[in-house]
């Protein structure tokens, strides 16, 4: 595999996040549509405090929602 093949930025946490907490990244993409009036550390603070996930895990869900739905 080639450095152009691996999955960058946010994505790239996704298979661990879906190993540790169990649930596919469209869950966690279902419960940011209920706060995306929020603003980006709202967002991960609600994850965070919650439904337990860690930080860097959050933020990369968050910024990769925000990034997808143009906020």
């Amino acid at each position: 595999m080639s450095t152009s093949d691996k999955v960058q930025g946010p994505a790239s946490y996704f298979p661990s996040i879906e190993k540790t907490y169990g649930k596919p990244v469209a869950h966690w993409f279902a419960l940011l549509n209920k706060v995306k009036d929020q603003k980006h550390m709202e967002q991960v603070a609600f994850l965070k405090e919650q439904h337990k996930i860690g930080h860097g895990h959050a933020n990369a869900l968050v910024a990769y929602h925000r990034a997808q739905n143009g906020s």
